[in-house]
């Protein structure tokens, strides 16, 4: 008998966006775990979802599963039966495990030993029986942020489910659920052709969903749009943004989606375009669209779930709200201009922080604190010096403007609108923009010194307060994204932000006790360290270096980023790169490393030393020197190659020497002189966590 298709669908009312995308995603697998675990042989396994409904479809399902004989071999018999013959609890726990009665064991002779055996048999089922139970299953397995209940039901799912559709071939399967029984019948597109329509087998459903005006899968919709999009750019000239995650909302917002053209009135434009784009992107779902010289047009699109012959209506309507949004926008600019943006810093008295560290208000403060120290450090001077003080105090300040308070994702930008329009320099504006940099993964840094400056004590200030007052990151927890914050602090000193970071933690954490915050100093300052440490070695790691590269280089002590970034890739470049270098330095360390004696420290003797020993001392002392001012410089290739010029040395050392001699002050002072050799390693990286990899 010939396999066939399975087909169902879980039909809703309008899903919300994103949770259908991650639904989507989810849904296959799902799927065919369920069938696995019921042991129904299946093909390819499809999903298809819009805003008003899920579908698996599931190819080549056979009418009835493989009867099947299965047998376990358990235990000795001696150990399943006692002396009587009944069986033992060994015999009884296998016997459960394997779902059989312990009666039916067989017992099976193997080389002269009698073992007891379970044969399990399957009988063939037929699978319409198994699938209501399990399809059933199935609706309640898919996880959503947030489920509701509706009407008297008990049930619960992201949105009240409308229909269920669910066949194998052309017989339907009785999937009950919410009081609802599956049929075969699904709905169109709500406006254009809702239904109900019959579906004559399970293989013709997505037919007959396309020839309902419903495009049936995310990946058809979003092909769609940006094909309409498209042709809409080469006949007006402009050019669309489309951010994927508007994207990623519009395709589930849409199951027959029609693009067309709305427009604004040009008075507008004089609003800064990021809070008209605000305002279409995050607020309305609209796509904007650009002139060729990357100026906003007073056009943009739409994404329409309607009638297109009614399209006149649908864009004037949209443009009336759009219209209003903007209205809001030009408003608020237009009052935020009435006082210069230093006039609104006050305000942030009112804007709470967080509960144990004060206001925006005092945040301010502090950030302009700290800027002053990261300037110092960074060297900056004269304006620049001035600069980044006045960015730090500014940066703020945008935070209680209306225009911020409406659009708070213009936060920063619009800051370096009121800035420029007070009179700032160009940098200050720059800065109060940037300072939010980098906001992701990839995302730029700060242009500017200034921005940087500003950017990393507003971000420190943050870390530091929270781990001050216990609320440092958890596991996977961070409702704070400090993680985030520390990569993009880690990402500006990679970026040329020339400073101690560890200086910096410590600066923080004096403004905090100065301020008057109770803390463990020494406790909190060595989570801070760790903390940045930790995403230290995880961007490393992420960049391709290996572990214990990295763990060599934390074991000499290290905590400054940048060193560790440094020292890291150096030895990872030498181990890749030069394996001469590399197998040198290996060998160097790892023989005097075997039998130096740390106890003994490293103050030799020199009037007991023979001509072998002489050279070795010199050879390590010039080493000293070398990889201090190496490292002084950064120059941590250079560090490498002074220590792999040690092989030479060493190896006629041991050569000539014997270490181990009769002498006791003999030989604890060339067990001394192995120490300082070990020593001027260990200045840079604990070689013997990786001397004998690769």
């Amino acid at each position: 008998m010939a396999n066939k298709t399975l087909a169902f669908e879980i039909g809703t009312e309008e899903l919300p966006a994103f949770d259908l995308h991650a639904a989507t995603e989810k849904l296959g697998d799902l799927a065919s775990t369920a069938l696995d675990g019921a042991k129904i042989p299946h093909g390819d396994v499809s999903v298809y979802t819009t805003p008003r409904r899920l579908i698996v479809i599931v190819a080549d399902v056979p009418e009835a599963t493989e009867a099947a004989v299965e047998e376990f071999r358990g235990p000795a018999a001696k150990i399943a039966f006692d002396e009587s013959g009944e069986p033992t609890k060994a015999a009884i726990g296998f016997a459960r495990g394997k779902g059989v009665d312990p009666a039916s064991l067989e017992r099976r002779d193997e080389n002269g030993t009698e073992y007891v055996y379970a044969v399990k048999e399957t009988p063939s089922l037929d699978v319409v029986a198994l699938l209501p139970d399990l399809l059933g299953n199935l609706i309640t397995a898919i996880s959503w942020p947030k489920s509701q209940r509706w009407g008297s039901r008990r049930e619960q799912f992201s949105r009240p489910v409308r229909w269920i559709l669910a066949m194998l071939g052309e017989t339907v399967v009785p999937v009950e659920f919410a009081g609802l029984v599956a049929g075969n019948t699904t709905r169109g597109h709500r406006f254009l052709n809702p239904g109900p329509h019959e579906v004559a087998s399970a293989e013709k459903l997505i037919d007959v969903l396309r020839a309902a005006n419903v495009v049936p899968s995310e990946a058809e919709r979003e092909s769609s749009i940006r094909e309409q999009v498209r042709a809409i750019e080469a006949e007006t000239g402009l050019v669309a943004e489309l951010p994927a995650k508007t994207m990623e909302e519009v395709v589930n917002l849409t199951e027959f989606p029609t693009v067309m053209v709305g427009e604004f009135d040009e008075l507008f434009l004089a609003v800064p375009k990021e809070i008209t784009v605000d305002a279409m992107l995050v607020h309305q779902r609209y796509f904007p669209l650009f002139n060729a010289d990357g100026t906003l047009s007073n056009k943009f699109l739409i994404t329409s779930n309607g009638n297109p012959d009614f399209r006149e209506n649908i864009v004037d309507g949209n443009q009336r709200v759009v219209a209003a949004r903007l209205y809001d926008a030009k408003f608020f600019y237009d009052e935020d201009l009435k006082k210069p943006l230093e006039a609104y810093v006050e305000r942030l008295g009112e804007v709470v922080f967080q509960e144990s560290l004060g206001t925006t208000r005092a945040k301010t403060d502090r950030i302009v604190e700290l800027a002053k120290r990261l300037a110092a450090d960074a060297g900056l001077a004269g304006q620049d010096a001035a600069d980044a003080e006045r960015a730090a105090y500014l940066c703020k300040a945008d935070l209680v403007t209306g225009a911020v308070v409406e659009f708070t994702s213009v936060q920063g930008i619009m800051g370096r609108y009121y800035a420029k329009a007070a009179g700032e320099t160009d940098q200050v504006a720059e800065a109060i923009a940037d300072h939010y940099r980098p906001r992701f993964a990839g995302d730029d840094t700060p242009a500017s010194m200034v921005g940087k400056v500003v950017a990393a004590a507003d971000k420190l200030d943050t870390i530091c307060g929270l781990f001050a007052v216990g609320q440092g990151p958890t596991g996977s927890s961070d409702p704070f994204a400090l993680r985030r914050s520390a990569i993009g602090i880690l990402a500006m000193l990679e970026d040329g932000l020339d400073i101690s970071l560890i200086d910096a933690i410590d600066s923080a954490l004096d403004i905090y006790e100065q301020g008057g915050l109770k803390f463990d100093r020494e406790a909190v300052r060595a989570e801070v360290v760790d903390f940045f440490v930790t995403r230290t070695k995880v961007m490393l790691r992420d960049s391709g270096i290996a572990a214990d590269t990295v763990d060599a280089v934390l074991a000499s002590g290290v905590a400054e980023p940048m060193v560790i970034m440094g020292r890291a890739r150096a030895l990872e470049s030498a181990r890749a790169n030069d394996k001469e270098t590399f197998d040198d330095l290996a060998t160097a360390y790892a023989r005097a490393n075997n039998l130096r004696d740390a106890e003994l420290g490293a103050d030799v003797d020199e009037s007991l030393f023979g001509d072998e020993e002489k050279a070795l001392n010199a050879a390590v002392a010039a080493a000293e020197s070398a990889v201090a001012n190496a490292l002084a410089a950064d120059d941590y290739p250079q560090a490498l190659s002074v220590l792999a010029g040690l092989r030479g040395p060493i190896d006629a050392f041991f050569e000539n020497v014997m270490v181990m001699d009769e002498d006791d002050k003999v030989r604890a002072n060339r067990l001394k002189l192995l120490n300082r050799f070990v020593g001027v390693f260990g200045n840079v990286a604990d070689f013997g966590k990786m001397s004998k990899s690769k």
